[in-house]
């Protein structure tokens, strides 16, 4: 196996598979990139079993046809740190050793044979369903943020895609909780017929957003029994989904919330990231003041103090209190494209609607917290 190919074109395919490798592994194949020369490309390939990453590139010069797997991590770290836009000369010199040869550095690296790497059937029979690679990726943005750490209930572990109507419309819909917090949104679709609901797991939610920020490609998505792949020109994601149902969500989605409270998006995000300044682990939680055309954020810290601030807002309603964790606002606040966020409240205890004027596809829910 031999063959040059320019650095920063295997360098963007590796990135790539730095998110997909497990860095500790106790299949010592799994942390390896197969690298595979024929029909005049490059194929690169890697998995953790529950995911695989294909790309394959064109503009190589091939010596001599043939395949290897060698460390993804130490791979890339070379690449990283060879001058840009620099020939790359491999060369396989045995069934254990890689040579690769740059400027005027020359590496041998260790490799394994292919026999021991996964093979994967790629049988995808649903049919493919094009979807707008910008609009996708806003919805995985838009959700991601409420997806659930919690092993015990894997099935909130990733994004719920499934199809819903509203108006004659037909929608594909993310959404995703952590018991705590709820995050949705929609982009219209053409009719999707076979389309089956599943749960995206989160690895693959994050190694999709860094591929869809990347690449203005066509995007298309099919799906089988349990998995789901995603083309993107050359590159291929391909995953399996996760095994579980995933909750009725739309019974916690509050609908009597007749409280509204409007304020600045950037200037809430900014008051109270300052206010939470005082809380060493952030847990303490931001209290709301809410009067009728200001809010009183506070944080009190048993540790180390408190802070208080006072920001405009427009409130329909008399004085209410409520509380909630910080983190979750942020993030919720930080993914609203309108100027102003908007608080549906009902009392300090029940699920809060926050909405987002300039997105009507997306919103959010969150429980207040006990101070």
């Amino acid at each position: 196996m031999q063959f040059i190919v320019k650095r920063d074109i295997l360098l963007k395919s590796l990135n790539f598979v730095q998110g997909v490798v497990e860095k500790k592994n106790t299949l010592p194949i799994l942390s390896n990139v197969l690298l595979e020369l024929k029909d005049n490309k490059l194929a690169i390939i890697a998995t953790d079993l529950d995911i695989v990453f294909y790309d394959e590139i064109h503009d190589v010069k091939i010596s001599k046809q043939g395949s290897t797997t060698t460390s993804a991590a130490v791979l890339y770290d070379i690449l990283r740190k060879v001058s840009s836009n620099s020939d790359l000369n491999f060369d396989l010199k045995s069934e254990n050793k890689l040579s690769l040869k740059s400027d005027s550095a020359e590496f041998n690296l260790l490799c394994l044979p292919t026999g021991n790497f996964p093979t994967f059937a790629d049988e995808f029979d649903g049919s493919e369903i094009s979807l707008n690679n910008k609009k996708f990726l806003k919805l995985l943005n838009k959700t991601k943020i409420a997806i659930s750490n919690d092993d015990t209930r894997h099935y909130l572990n990733g994004i719920f895609l499934h199809i819903t109507e509203s108006n004659g419309r037909n929608f594909l819909t993310g959404v995703s909780t952590d018991s705590h917090r709820l995050s949705s949104s929609s982009l219209e679709i053409e009719e999707m017929n076979d389309f089956s609901s599943l749960i995206l797991p989160r690895k693959t939610v994050f190694q999709l957003c860094s591929l869809l920020t990347e690449s203005n490609e066509k995007l298309l998505m099919q799906t089988s029994e349990n998995k789901i792949k995603f083309s993107l020109g050359n590159i291929k994601l391909i995953s399996k989904v996760i095994d579980g149902k995933f909750p009725d969500y739309k019974k916690v989605v509050p609908t009597g919330n007749d409280k509204t409270l409007v304020l600045s998006s950037k200037d809430f995000i900014n008051s109270v990231e300052r206010v939470t300044t005082v809380s060493i682990d952030r847990k303490e939680g931001v209290k709301l003041a809410i009067s009728k055309d200001n809010v009183q954020l506070s944080v009190n810290s048993a540790n180390s103090g408190e802070g208080n601030e006072i920001i405009k807002a427009n409130f329909n309603s008399g004085n209410l209190n409520i509380s909630f964790n910080s983190k979750y606002l942020i993030d919720i606040a930080s993914e609203i494209e309108d100027k102003d966020l908007k608080m549906n409240l009902k009392d300090s205890a029940s699920p809060v609607l926050i909405e987002d004027a300039s997105d009507k596809n997306s919103y959010y829910v969150i429980m207040p917290m006990k101070i």
